[in-house]
């Protein structure tokens, strides 16, 4: 896709998984990426080394997207050094899943502000920069969970539904400008968060997908590229459901 040649991506949460499989996958296009990680520093590294190597510019920053103030003047500092800035994925996110009534206070406020909170404070920082060009993109990353629900994530769908949410609302604010708002909610990935399942717990899950087989990283980072591409120019305020027939109703 000629068009992503020499734009510039910012990405919550890129060291690994599904942010590292878009950040790659982008890269692979042409386009320079700065990302955030917060306590994978080798694997981040690891990543910008690949970007490099793809020829683009790359830049991995340890940000806490809890923090406004972090992630302001990362944004900040990225178009500084980058030039400019045309695309925002939201990707940064954390799990920690439990009953409700074994849900503490901080196992709530954790999640929220990681995945609620710091999709507000990313794009919060990158909005007016990209109503000023009249131009933008971005692409939220959510869940099936915010779409229909898991038992033991109260937290986690809460947290993805609100973003759900917010790309409808924010589509509706800034299409005007050029900018379109979209999400993609990917069910079951092969990440980090599967790899401690026992062979038949992944039976158990496999039960419940139609295509009887859990996602890949890619399979996410080929949704987004697509959002990104101008086969979708005429997509905004639309929750891409990547999940393998999961949460189909």
């Amino acid at each position: 896709m000629n068009e992503l040649k020499d734009k510039v991506a910012l990405i919550t949460g890129g060291s690994r998984g599904i942010g590292r499989a878009i950040a790659l996958k982008l890269g692979a296009f042409g386009c320079h990426v700065a990302f955030s990680y917060v306590a994978h520093k080798e694997a981040a590294l690891e990543v910008e080394k690949q970007l490099h190597r793809m020829g683009v510019k790359a830049k991995a920053s340890c940000v806490d997207v809890g923090s406004f103030e972090e992630v302001e003047a990362w944004v900040q500092k990225t178009k500084e050094e980058l030039g400019h800035l045309d695309i925002l994925i939201n990707n940064a996110g954390i799990v920690i899943d439990k009953p409700l009534m074994m849900m503490s206070e901080e196992d709530w406020k954790r999640v929220i502000e990681t995945n609620l909170n710091g999709m507000f404070h990313a794009s919060k920082s990158c909005i007016v920069t990209f109503m000023k060009q009249k131009s933008g993109n971005i692409v939220n990353i959510s869940s099936v969970s915010g779409i229909i629900g898991l038992a033991g994530q109260t937290n986690y769908s809460a947290s993805k539904g609100g973003m759900n949410a917010f790309t409808k609302a924010l589509a509706k604010e800034v299409a005007g400008f050029g900018i379109r708002v979209n999400a993609v909610a990917p069910g079951f990935i092969d990440t980090e968060i599967l790899a401690h399942l026992k062979e038949e717990q992944r039976k158990e899950i496999l039960r419940f997908i139609p295509m009887e087989r859990v996602g890949s990283p890619e399979d996410v980072a080929n949704c987004v590229a697509f959002l990104l591409s101008k086969k979708a120019e005429y997509i905004t305020g639309q929750i891409l459901q990547v999940d393998g027939g999961l949460a189909l109703r």
